[in-house]
């Protein structure tokens, strides 16, 4: 289970990793808009989340508080990529870009710095 715990986990950094650098790369092009590869990371770090919440045989549970902030916090980004993505909008609002930035960024702290 530890194997399959590690797996989830690497994917769950892949997905981070999609999200916040198709992000960037959008931001820093001066052409904001939500990309696929954006979506795709957004899927990713909400599907393997879940699956890392679930009690893989592990002795100590993560905090249920802190699972429920950081599934809040990952499916309102989830969310705020997809409308726009289905919708084939052009171009994004900037600060509703830079709160998926924000988020994805504030998602990764709890996840590092809430004990």
């Amino acid at each position: 289970m530890e194997a399959v715990r590690l797996i989830l986990r690497y994917a769950h950094l892949v997905g981070f990793a999609l999200l916040l650098g198709g992000a960037l790369v959008q931001y820093y092009t001066g052409r904001i808009y939500i990309n696929a590869v954006m979506l795709w990371g957004a899927t990713i770090q909400v599907v393997t989340g879940i699956a890392l919440a679930a009690p893989l045989g592990r002795e100590v549970q993560p905090d249920p508080v802190k699972l429920a902030v950081k599934g809040v916090i990952a499916i309102m980004i989830f969310i705020m990529v997809l409308i726009p993505y289905l919708k084939k909008r052009e171009t994004v609002n900037k600060g509703h870009f830079l709160a998926i930035i924000g988020l994805t960024l504030v998602n990764a702290a709890v996840a590092v710095f809430w004990r």
